[in-house]
C-alpha cells in the first residue's frame, strides 16, 4: 500500500502544480480558449484564487511527504483537493461537460484516498 500510496500521491501533486500553474499564470480568456470553458462562470480573481488554492494544495500533498516530516499537511493538501474536485465535477455536471466530470471524478478518489491513508496511516 505504501508503494500506492506514493504513487498516487506525485501523479495527484504533479497534476494540480501544471494545471494550478498554468491557472495562475494565464488570463482568464486563454483559460477559456484552452477548452476551460468553466471558467466563463467565474471572475478572474476568483479563477487566480482556486488556481492558487490548487497549487498550494499540490505541494502539500508532496513536499511533507519527500521530506519525511508533516504528514498532516500532505492530509490537509489532499482534503483540499478533494473539496476542490467535489465543487469542479458540481460545475461541469451543471454544464453538462461530463467528460470532465469524469475526470474530475478520477481525481477526486485518488485525493481521497490519500486523506484515507492518511487517517489511517
Amino acid at each position: 500500500m505504501e508503494i500506492a500510496l506514493w504513487i498516487v500521491q506525485v501523479l495527484l501533486g504533479l497534476a494540480f502544480v501544471i494545471t494550478g500553474s498554468f491557472k495562475l499564470f494565464q488570463n482568464r480568456e486563454k483559460i477559456i480558449a484552452s477548452g476551460g470553458t468553466w471558467a466563463e462562470d467565474f471572475k478572474p480573481g476568483t479563477v487566480k484564487i482556486i488556481a492558487g488554492v490548487e497549487l498550494i494544495s499540490a505541494l502539500l500533498v508532496i513536499v511533507p511527504r519527500l521530506l519525511g516530516n508533516g504528514h498532516y499537511l500532505t492530509f490537509i493538501g489532499a482534503t483540499s483537493i478533494a473539496l476542490i474536485m467535489t465543487g469542479s465535477i458540481y460545475i461541469h455536471i451543471r454544464r453538462k461537460e461530463f467528460q470532465h466530470a469524469i475526470i474530475n471524478l478520477v481525481l477526486l478518489l485518488m485525493a481521497l484516498f490519500v486523506v484515507y491513508a492518511g487517517l489511517n496511516g
